[in-house]
């Protein structure tokens, strides 16, 4: 018989506890719906199978109506405060979850790469939601972002009294069967979702609206490493350089590029293309909303002063791709090319779900990017560098680079690799850029000219004691550069107001640091040759504090050799005649340049493959 008492006092405890502590109340349910039954059930032992049935009066009955009633109410939607772990630090989250539903998610405060978590969340939120468990797939190209929410939704289901399994980096959902799928067709398929991919199929879809363009992305988010980058350089006849009086760059400003770039290895008939495209560039990304108001000299441009070029540049080209209505297909990947007599006829893909097939294409675009990411491509093409860790993204893995060689293109510099100075340990972000700063290793010393580069400042920084080196600038320093100041006010530096309190900070010999900046001081108050430098310094270190300091690391920033392309983005064969119907831009050729000029061939490839269509 049920204790009528008991019952009512479990009630007014649910009702008091859903209204002080929401975020409790399931598991307070099961602790009373278990200690109801348990006051039915008690009781002298009897004989089970004699014993009479009890009675329940009417006022009995309507008690435990009354409890059931509580019971259900607490089952609604609770919403947790929940917290994970990721490539920045706490994430925070919300997570609503109503009985056994995840129903919603909403990111609060976090230190994740902005640029990551704006793409990223959406699809991890998605995942999360359809399957009702943080046990999915994680975001490729973002998966310490994703392991934070995964953690964070585990962490809310523990408080709601649901079980899940532990979350861990490798934590995936379940394995999928590889199918195979019926053959799509496009007029134009672009392999790549980066700079140069998005403005191959922008400028296709511009050129002609009618036109059927598909592009597919391996990651699941989109961008390639351009939406990192601080610096769109080699950009000509910008508004923000009319603006500046840069008057070499906005008057007879192609002939000049021209010259400047003549002796960069690209050939004549690419370089003029290349001339034309920069010139007119600025202009087209401003009709689809991307302002690069700030230029710092030459052909450098950001955003603005204070913000990086590359994050309103991809993002301004993803929205503009959407609102041009051109298919995306992300979390997807070339796999190998369609020849057929000599001629490229599209590509085959599969996806994350292992589902094969083929895209069927009057033109095909590769825009895949470089190798910087595999190891095994570098030490077969650029022995030395495979040693070294990338300051790009993950997915520049070569996927086409055999593939090329298989269907004998040309392939050209393969060994010709950009080895970035500094970046930020254990992060990947590219640091330098101060008026001055200098390299010093764990004993406090300088061991190799600031000016070095290469690999021979890659392996000098390995050779040091536990491969630690650490860049060391001051005030005028840090008022000097962008990128220093905004990873100095993100806690990426320590700091110190003297010298020994920097060494404190960073783990390294105070009286080293301190003999080493006397002597470089010394060097360049006097005018005198420095012993590594083997020039005078050009100014001297502040004489006092604040001084700011950063563990670094030479990294390879980005692999210059790839398939070999005429000045209309078409891919060659080794013998230098046209592939029909494949063209190639970006990382994934040989180019002299970088971000711009990959933006640049992307729309040439994406102008060319529109005029050839049938």
């Amino acid at each position: 018989m049920i204790n009528t008492d008991l019952a009512e006092g479990l009630v007014r405890i649910i009702f008091w506890r859903s209204v002080m502590r929401k975020t409790r109340l399931w598991s307070l349910v099961v602790a009373s719906a278990s200690a109801v039954s348990l006051a039915a059930c008690s009781g002298p032992a009897a004989d089970e199978t004699t014993a009479a049935p009890e009675t329940t009066t009417a006022a009995e009955t309507t008690t435990a109506a009354e409890t059931t009633a509580a019971v259900e109410e607490a089952k609604g939607p609770v919403t947790y405060d929940a917290k994970g772990s990721g490539y920045g630090g706490e994430l925070n989250l919300k997570v609503t979850i109503d009985g056994d539903t995840i129903t919603d998610l909403e990111l609060g405060e976090h230190h994740e790469t902005n640029v990551v978590m704006d793409r990223a969340f959406p699809v991890i939120r998605d995942r999360i939601l359809e399957s009702n468990t943080p046990v999915v797939d994680s975001v490729t190209a973002a998966t310490f972002s994703s392991y934070a929410v995964k953690a964070a939704v585990a962490d809310a289901m523990t408080q709601a009294g649901l079980e899940v399994e532990d979350i861990t980096m490798a934590t995936a959902g379940p394995e999928k069967e590889a199918k195979t799928l019926e053959d799509v067709n496009a007029d134009i398929v672009v392999v790549g979702g980066g700079p140069s991919g998005l403005a191959a199929a922008i400028t296709a879809k511009q050129a002609n609206k009618d036109v059927n363009v598909i592009v597919v992305e391996k990651m699941d988010i989109l961008s390639g490493n351009g939406k990192f980058d601080m610096n769109f350089y080699d950009l000509i006849n910008s508004q923000a350089q009319k603006e500046a009086g840069n008057e070499k760059w906005t008057v007879n400003q192609v002939e000049n590029f021209i010259e400047a770039k003549s002796t960069a290895g690209d050939s004549q008939e690419r370089v003029k293309v290349w001339a034309e495209q920069e010139n007119v560039l600025d202009a087209w990304l401003r009709d689809m909303g991307v302002n690069l108001d700030y230029n710092y000299g030459a052909m450098n441009h950001m955003a603005k002063e204070d913000q990086y070029a590359g994050e309103v540049i991809q993002a301004g080209m993803e929205s503009c791709a959407k609102e041009l209505g051109i298919e995306i297909r992300t979390g997807t990947k070339g796999v190998d090319l369609i020849m057929e007599d000599g001629r490229c006829v599209g590509v085959n893909v599969e996806n994350n779900n292992k589902e094969s097939y083929a895209i069927k294409a009057q033109q095909t675009i590769i825009a895949t990017g470089g190798f910087c990411s595999n190891k095994d491509l570098l030490k077969e093409y650029a022995p030395g560098y495979e040693v070294f860790n990338t300051s790009n993204q993950m997915g520049t893995t070569g996927d086409f680079v055999k593939v090329f060689e298989e269907n004998g293109f040309k392939m050209e510099h393969m060994d010709n690799v950009r080895l970035f100075p500094n970046i930020i340990v254990p992060r990947r972000d590219l640091t330098g850029g101060a008026d001055l700063s200098i390299l010093v290793n764990k004993e406090g010393a300088r061991f190799i000219s600031e000016n070095a580069g290469g690999l021979e400042l890659g392996n000098a920084i390995q050779a040091q004691t536990d491969g630690a080196v650490f860049s060391i600038t001051d005030k005028t320093g840090y008022d000097s550069f962008y990128r220093i100041r905004k990873h100095v006010d993100l806690g990426y530096y320590s700091q110190g107001e003297t010298l020994a309190e920097l060494a404190k900070a960073l783990g390294i010999d105070e009286a080293g640091l301190e003999a080493a900046v006397e002597e470089f001081n010394s060097a360049a108050q006097e005018g005198k040759e420095d012993v590594l430098l083997k020039e005078a310094p050009a100014r001297a270190l502040d004489a006092q504090g604040p001084y700011y300091g950063v563990r670094v690391e030479a990294a390879n920033h980005m692999t210059k050799g790839g398939v070999s392309c005429n000045e209309n983005a078409q891919v060659l064969y080794e013998d230098g005649t046209v592939v029909e119907g494949l063209y190639a831009s970006g990382e994934v050729t040989w180019q002299s340049g970088g971000y711009s000029q990959s933006v640049c061939f992307g729309r040439v490839a994406g102008e060319q493959a529109v005029a050839n269509l049938k």
